[in-house]
């Protein structure tokens, strides 16, 4: 068996390599897998780079795969004072509230899950913009998780928030995430890449979905 032969080159196009020329290029030198990342871009700019996609491909006569990444369910910060990024300082308490109303600053932010307060505990982890800020829990008072910064970092809104052990209860697929799956199907995509996937029924749900458009032979990654 030649391993390398099942290894696949994939590939994240975006505005600065969407171009025909360019994605031929790409093809010409192995790439295997075009990735769109449904976390950016809209469906008209999506739409625009699998017709040229498509155009390099027939060029070139290499033959490649079209992958969509799911954007996939997300705990994000909401707004903060006039949406200025603020401080938080190494060793400070820091306020995370499910009150959607809160007007965040340098001290308390909301976040856009219900669950947030329920589903942890004191001694979880609490990681904001990819990490670049971990806090741990100290503390947690009806609706508000305190907590205690372990590094200094800018916080802004509408930044991702991980709970690295934590089982959330969020849904597996938003409804974004639905009318992705629906665009993949029209526009006969390859693969599925399903973010933040828990548990099987997670996978079926995805299934579920893309047959109900047409897109049974479509392959999930998850």
């Amino acid at each position: 068996m030649n391993i390398l032969k099942k290894t696949k080159i994939v590939c994240t196009i975006g505005p600065k390599t969407e171009n025909v020329e360019l994605l031929k290029t790409l093809l010409q030198n192995g790439m295997n897998v075009m990735r769109l990342n449904f976390s950016h871009g809209n469906y008209e700019e999506h739409k625009n780079r699998i017709n040229n996609f498509r155009q390099a491909m027939s060029e070139t006569g290499i033959r490649g795969a079209l992958l969509l990444d799911t954007k996939g369910p997300e705990i994000r910060t909401i707004k903060l004072k006039d949406g200025k990024d603020v401080v938080i300082k190494d060793g400070q308490k820091f306020v995370f509230t499910t009150d959607k109303n809160v007007v965040g600053d340098e001290n308390k932010v909301a976040v856009t899950y219900e669950g947030f307060a329920r589903d942890l505990k004191v001694g979880s982890v609490v990681l904001v913009d990819d990490g670049l800020i971990k806090l741990e829990v100290i503390e947690i008072n009806g609706e508000e998780v305190v907590c205690i910064a372990q590094n200094s970092g800018e916080l802004g809104q509408n930044k991702g928030i991980n709970l690295p052990g934590i089982s959330v209860q969020l849904p597996a697929l938003s409804e974004k995430d639905i009318a992705d799956l629906k665009f993949g199907c029209e526009n006969n995509v390859d693969f599925i890449a399903a973010s933040f996937i828990r548990k099987a029924q997670d996978v079926r749900d995805v299934r579920k979905i893309l047959k109900e458009n047409g897109g049974d032979r479509i392959l999930i990654i998850s």
